[in-house]
């Protein structure tokens, strides 16, 4: 399965590294802090001893993992240095550059692995879910929030404001509106649901779980290391 242009997605980020937040929350009316709420709760009742956030961009998702569970060793690491720099200034407490799709782990590292809308922008997807997959304890946890599709009512005013208003808002407030043009395809092309789980079932990943956010405008996707 298919993915972004790496070189192209890391220059778009580091573009809109310095004002990536507040146009999130902006464009999301906040809604973006609740889903990285729910998957605090998440994880808080899993307890994980370790936590590995990939593409962990400005660190909004580690610094809610952190809080949740104080005692255990965070790692933040994203292949943009523009973004991973406001992440370790933002309090995350440990912060590496590196590539998700080939991480400089050992196998079983850590007890969870998160990634909080970085998935939809790495250059394969199976395989990304595969690598992370790797550095995951027997019994641990994938955790995948990312934007995905609604259906039925909603799908099409949905389809016009991410497509006609997001780049236009998202533009005038970072200045970069080609990166909002991208992000905003890339959510179409990203697979959902099923197919999602399709891909944690072929990297080994068991009880493997989907839930909606927002009326399936965003997603959280779960499964378990063998």
């Amino acid at each position: 399965m298919t993915g972004q242009d790496p070189n192209f997605v890391k220059g778009a980020f580091a573009k809109i590294a310095d004002r990536y937040v507040l146009t999130n929350h902006v464009l999301s009316a906040g809604t973006d802090i609740l889903w990285r709420k729910k998957v605090g709760r998440m994880v808080e009742a899993w307890n994980p001893a370790s936590i590995l956030d990939v593409a962990t961009g400005t660190g909004d998702l580690a610094l809610e993992l952190q809080r949740r569970c104080p005692e255990a060793r965070m790692l933040g690491t994203d292949f943009c240095p523009e973004m991973l720099a406001h992440a370790t200034s933002s309090g995350v407490k440990e912060t590496q550059v590196a590539d998700a799709m080939n991480l400089p782990f050992e196998d079983g590292e850590f007890e969870l692995v998160t990634a909080a809308f970085g998935l939809r922008n790495m250059s394969n997807w199976a395989e990304a879910v595969e690598e992370m997959s790797r550095v995951i304890k027997p019994g641990g946890h994938l955790l995948v929030l990312d934007f995905s599709l609604p259906e039925g009512i909603l799908a099409k005013p949905y389809e016009f404001y991410l497509n006609k208003v997001l780049p236009k808002m998202a533009g005038a407030l970072t200045g970069e509106r080609h990166a909002y043009e991208y992000l905003a395809g890339s959510i179409g092309e990203f697979p959902k649901g099923e197919a999602m789980l399709d891909l944690f079932r072929a990297a080994g990943l068991q009880e493997s779980r989907w839930i909606p956010l927002s009326a399936g405008i965003a997603s959280i996707y779960t499964g378990l290391a063998k």
